[in-house]
């Protein structure tokens, strides 16, 4: 059975940095396209960055430059390096697999507060 387990939000203020973990269970996590996601209060879900098999990475227009995704294979962990926070970045992440064909694998999500 795959799961995915996400760690590492909390609170932190404006200009400070988080690195959330995306611990993947199950055998698909080398051949999956790992994303992660946010929604905020009131707001749909959003995407925030993905990165594929091959390590090609995707970002979100407001997250570029400041936001790293990253992955493990040999740990099936993901990562997202978040730096120079903004309150505007304040959401649940949630992290994701996906593979061809398939339908995604979510997260139970992760609160990210960012506040002074």
């Amino acid at each position: 059975q795959v799961q995915l387990v996400e760690s590492g939000g909390g609170l932190v203020q404006p200009g400070g940095s988080l690195r959330l973990s995306c611990a993947v269970s199950g055998s698909i996590f080398s051949i999956s396209t790992m994303g992660w996601y946010r929604q905020a209060p009131g707001k749909q879900r959003e995407l925030v960055a993905t990165i594929t098999v091959d390590f090609i990475t995707n970002y979100a227009d407001s997250v570029k430059g400041r936001f790293t995704i990253s992955r493990d294979n040999a740990k099936n962990t993901a990562y997202l390096q978040m730096n120079n926070l903004i309150p505007e970045d304040t959401a649940v992440y949630y992290c994701n697999a996906k593979r061809p064909l398939y339908t995604a694998y979510w997260g139970q999500g992760t609160r990210v507060t960012v506040s002074s």
